[in-house]
């Protein structure tokens, strides 16, 4: 009850701020408010290294005068400070050129039912409970093995968010989420080799958190199985993302359809709609009403109601990623991802990690990557990376100081299977995925 009382009051200023902005002459307005507050608490070689409480506030304001758009923010929520956000937005309207895509979505887009996704779950754990549960995850690192030398430190974070938007067509709702996460990271040293990892947990809900010994076990593994990396000589071979790491490639590709790229004509997957660009096996979709998940909301950034609906199925792209603005130059409809996606998933295959191993059987698996070398617009892909070499499906030794390369057209076309073996800690759900052969760059 407590925490609708605090969304309705934030409901009055974001309506104030809608109702000033159509005393001020526009047309239309939109604004969104949110409020947050955290805890976070770092332990290091077994002594607290930091404690920081978190609190912020501000709201956004933007309006219309027919096509010209003006924006404005602050973090004072008085009312004489509202007035004057509203009157800066205006301002900097009136002297803006006209767009004509600029403007709120259609009304009929705009989301009208809010189911609980359960998103809100406090965790009131105290300052000294944070700090011995950070200890507690680092000394199980630290413990592990003799060969773990040094430590980057474990941390713990709390946070809790109220976020209200709403718009001059009549929406206006509001909802409150939490974010936790526990995290270890170590290094390990074997004679001249020293190699650091880490391992992290993240959830809505704090019991859904790993338990902090395995979370620092598990960073003492991941570490101490990168000692004495070798390179390789350059080759071309079957090419292994775990499933951490997968994610990624998963990424690069909804960049290449999401609108700001597609109007732009910067995007290797333009015009692709409806065309064949994965494998028939493959089927991508968004689950944004997930009970619980990270990344579900019931609208989106500008207040379009979110479904769930394919963007790849059969392997063919049913779906580009479009906000309001980028439809409209494109002369689409909203497809409610103004924000970005939401729940990304793909469908696994019956393999799990070592049977992806034994599929790949001689190859490289990729546990790491650096570097940005990602070009949406040609789909050239050139990335850092450390992982482990496999023969026989049976990892042999950890490699690193290599480059993988590729054209991600070709990569996304030639993904063998994806594994069962999902990580669920981020808004990208994908198990490991193989891709038939990529070019590594070594010695």
């Amino acid at each position: 009850m407590q925490n609708q009382e605090e969304i309705n009051r934030l409901k009055n200023i974001v309506q104030d701020l809608l109702d000033e902005a159509k005393r001020q002459g526009a047309s239309a307005s939109e604004a969104g408010l949110s409020q947050e507050n955290g805890l976070t608490v770092s332990a290091r070689l077994g002594d607290v290294e930091t404690i920081e409480h978190h609190c912020g506030q501000g709201l956004g304001i933007t309006v219309y005068f027919d096509q010209r758009k003006g924006s404005a923010s602050t973090t004072d929520l008085s009312p004489e400070s509202i007035k004057e956000t509203v009157s800066a937005a205006c301002s900097i309207a009136r002297y803006t050129s006209e767009d004509e895509f600029a403007g709120l979505p259609e009304k009929d887009l705009l989301a009208t039912e809010f189911p609980d996704l359960d998103l809100n779950h406090p965790w009131g754990i105290s300052v000294d409970d944070a700090i011995a549960l950070a200890i507690e995850c680092e000394d199980a690192a630290r413990n592990f093995d003799s060969e773990i030398s040094n430590s980057e430190g474990a941390s713990v974070n709390t946070h809790q968010g109220t976020h209200v938007m709403g718009n001059s067509l009549g929406f206006l709702h509001g909802y409150t989420s939490t974010r936790h996460s526990l995290s270890c990271s170590v290094l390990a040293q074997r004679g001249e080799s020293m190699q650091r990892d880490y391992w992290y947990s993240v959830a809505r809900n704090a019991l859904n958190l790993e338990a902090a010994s395995e979370i620092g076990k598990k960073a003492a593994q991941r570490a101490l199985r990168r000692l004495e990396g070798r390179t390789l000589s350059t080759r071309q071979c079957p090419v292994l993302y775990s499933a951490e790491i997968a994610s990624g490639l998963l990424s690069s590709f909804i960049g290449a359809i999401s609108g700001g790229n597609l109007y732009r004509k910067s995007s290797f997957l333009l015009d692709a709609l409806d065309t064949q660009i994965f494998p028939e096996f493959i089927r991508i979709y968004e689950q944004p009403h997930l009970k619980g998940a990270l990344g579900s909301a019931a609208f989106d950034g500008e207040g379009v109601a979110t479904k769930s609906h394919d963007i790849v199925s059969e392997g063919i792209l049913r779906s580009y990623v479009l906000s309001t603005y980028s439809a409209r130059k494109l002369g689409l409809h909203s497809t409610g991802n103004a924000g970005g996606v939401r729940n990304l998933t793909i469908d696994t295959g019956a393999l799990d990690f070592q049977g992806m191993l034994k599929q790949l059987d001689t190859g490289l698996l990729v546990t790491e990557l650096m570097g940005q070398g990602v070009n949406i617009l040609t789909g050239d892909y050139s990335r850092g990376a450390a992982g482990f070499w496999v023969e026989n499906g049976q990892i042999q030794y950890p490699v690193e100081e290599i480059t993988i390369a590729g054209n991600l057209k070709d990569m996304l076309r030639n993904i063998v299977a994806v594994g069962n073996d999902i990580d669920y800690r981020g808004n990208v759900r994908t198990g490991s995925i193989l891709v038939e052969r990529m070019s590594i760059a070594g010695e």
